[in-house]
């Protein structure tokens, strides 16, 4: 592509590479400037004009940001018609981000030309919402450097798990001194959170805070539908042999990780039974607010795995912001109780 000031005689057949404004006429930027148009300019006393010509081999910025985008575009996201060297890409369903992060950071390696931005991977998302776009920067690219974009970024880098999971297990544990009415808002809570996956609360069991009690009603819930079963501990757990972790290996099944370098959000436990995940919830998950718990739950509703290496990964990123109802934890006033 040439690219440069020009007399308007020769940027006839080009494009205007900034608007111009003169005698009641305006050149908007991109444009092509036609013999008519090169005249009107030479009337108002224009004589040079910055403009970009394309050169054979040349793929204009917007059918190289269109097939950019449709390469990128997976399972569940559409890709908008492109409009000055921008395509957009949209969910079609509510669920989990999933991105292809070497292919996405790859492709933006390249050059300087072609550019895709995108949200945060794994964030829930809703339909219709705008998870990422193609920018190419100038007017047009060689084909050669848009098959490389193409090859790099491969096919479907971007994609939406959508939410499959509707019928969930609840256990909440109860000591003497805790209050009904807290289960019972804690329940409306999850309830809430819930309702951008279309899922509900199937179980709600109430059981003494001691493990032979929980293993019971895990065992129980094993067998049903639920998926996956969220336990509330009456008090947080402090350590893999408290009543949680021990009540989870007690019914036959396995605590895969305890602890979460995201705060609010650090007590929070994942496990499985019988091929269902478990969350152990922090007591933060008590709050609407959103914490590390949200993170853990939307991908489980999506059936997204959610291994330890998963869990530890979230550090970067996984300090969210104070919330004035909860002490900072570098004050040194947390309870244990609410991470």
């Amino acid at each position: 592509m040439k690219f440069g000031l020009v007399s308007v005689e020769e940027a006839v057949g080009a494009l205007a590479a900034h608007s111009v404004r003169a005698g009641g006429l305006v050149v908007r930027k991109g444009s092509l400037v036609s013999p008519e148009v090169a005249s009107h300019l030479k009337r108002a006393g224009i004589e040079q004009i910055i403009a970009a010509r394309l050169e054979p081999g040349d793929i204009g910025e917007d059918e190289a940001a269109w097939r950019l985008a449709k390469a990128l575009a997976g399972e569940n996201v559409l890709v908008e018609r492109p409009f000055t060297g921008r395509s957009n890409l949209y969910a079609t369903t509510s669920g989990v981000l999933l991105i292809d992060l070497e292919a996405i950071n790859g492709f933006n390696a390249i050059d300087e030309a072609m550019t895709v931005a995108t949200l945060p991977a794994y964030k829930a998302v809703a339909a219709g919402e705008m998870i990422g776009t193609v920018k190419i920067i100038p007017y047009a690219v060689p084909e050669i450097l848009l098959q490389d974009g193409l090859a790099r970024a491969g096919a479907g880098a971007l994609r939406i798990a959508s939410y499959t999971r509707r019928h969930i297990g609840v256990i909440s544990t109860i000591l003497p001194g805790l209050k009904p009415s807290i289960i019972d808002k804690t329940i409306a809570v999850l309830a809430k959170r819930l309702e951008p996956a279309g899922a509900t609360v199937a179980w709600d069991r109430r059981v003494p805070h001691d493990a032979p009690a929980l293993a019971q009603e895990l065992a129980h819930q094993a067998t049903c539908d639920s998926y996956p079963i969220i336990v509330f501990g009456a008090s947080a757990i402090a350590d893999r042999c408290d009543a949680i972790p021990s009540a989870i290996e007690m019914a036959g099944g396995h605590v895969e990780h305890f602890g979460m370098p995201v705060d609010p959000g650090n007590l929070l436990l994942i496990g499985s039974i019988a091929g269902k995940p478990i969350i152990g919830a922090p007591g933060c998950a008590r709050s609407p607010r959103e914490n590390g718990f949200d993170w853990v739950l939307q991908r489980i509703l999506a059936d997204v795995p959610v291994t330890r290496a998963d869990i530890t990964s979230l550090g970067v990123g996984g300090l969210l912001m104070e919330i004035g109802t909860r002490p900072q934890p570098r004050a040194g006033g947390e309870s244990e109780d609410e991470e």
